[in-house]
């Protein structure tokens, strides 16, 4: 049975998807025009990262009543919950899709320009993202070497050996104070690690041109959107749920 975070999420979620395959829609037929003007680009590119910046903003949100769901998301794809990484996808990534792109040409020949200095800010970029990613993994790492601390062993050992009622209830409001310290843990490495997602999507349409972040934007939600669809059929679910 779904919880109420869960179910709120969901059902924000789903809609949210289907926005996202409309702006990708507009992101191909601008990258495909050969008369849009810079400004036309930017406020595509404004109005697209202000989709995906409103995806965190209601994670964070509903996270914070319950941040266990995301850690276990009911609303997406086995196919996708398998390349999760601290509830997200994994920012170096991006510099893999980046790379793709500019070899393919695809969804558009303007990444395919990146000059040299670009291609230098993109490399280091990748290296500061890299070392922001050891940091939230071993702040995973203690969250979860943290279950195996003493207090959690007395508790477990007085849980085993309550017997009356007021025991019992004494016993489960330790428990309580316990797990809502190990949330409010896994919340702050959740945040930790959406913020490098975050950073790394600023930093490289920060790089880019006009021209170029649309054509980033467009593969990034591109690929997103098929890895849905793909996970959805495996697990024999229809319609555009991303």
């Amino acid at each position: 049975m779904k919880s109420q975070v869960e179910e709120r999420f969901t059902e924000f979620f789903e809609k949210w998807v289907c926005q996202l395959d409309e702006h990708l829609q507009q992101l191909i037929k601008v990258s495909k025009e050969t008369t849009s003007n810079e400004a036309d680009q930017q406020a595509l590119v404004s109005k697209v990262t202000t989709h995906l910046k409103e995806y965190y903003t209601v994670k964070w949100a509903l996270a914070h009543e319950d941040v266990l769901v995301f850690y276990c998301p009911g609303w997406i794809s086995t196919f996708e919950n398998a390349y999760s990484w601290v509830t997200g996808w994994k920012p170096s990534m991006i510099f893999k899709l980046v790379e793709s792109m500019r070899k393919a040409r695809i969804p558009g020949a303007s990444l395919s320009e990146l000059t040299e200095q670009q291609l230098k800010k993109i490399e280091e970029l990748r290296v500061k993202i890299r070392l922001e990613e050891e940091k939230v993994e071993r702040d995973m790492e203690r969250q979860q070497v943290s279950m195996g601390d003493r207090r959690m062993v007395e508790l477990s050992r007085l849980a085993s050996r309550a017997g009356n009622g007021d025991t019992t209830v004494q016993v489960d409001g330790l428990v309580e104070v316990a797990l809502k310290g190990l949330k409010c843990g896994l919340e702050k490495v959740m945040k930790g690690a959406d913020c490098v997602r975050l950073k790394t999507m600023k930093g490289v349409l920060d790089i880019l041109n006009s021209k170029q972040c649309v054509d980033f934007l467009a593969g990034t939600c591109m690929l997103h959107i098929q890895l849905r669809l793909w996970g959805m059929k495996r697990d024999g679910k229809g319609g555009l749920e991303l």
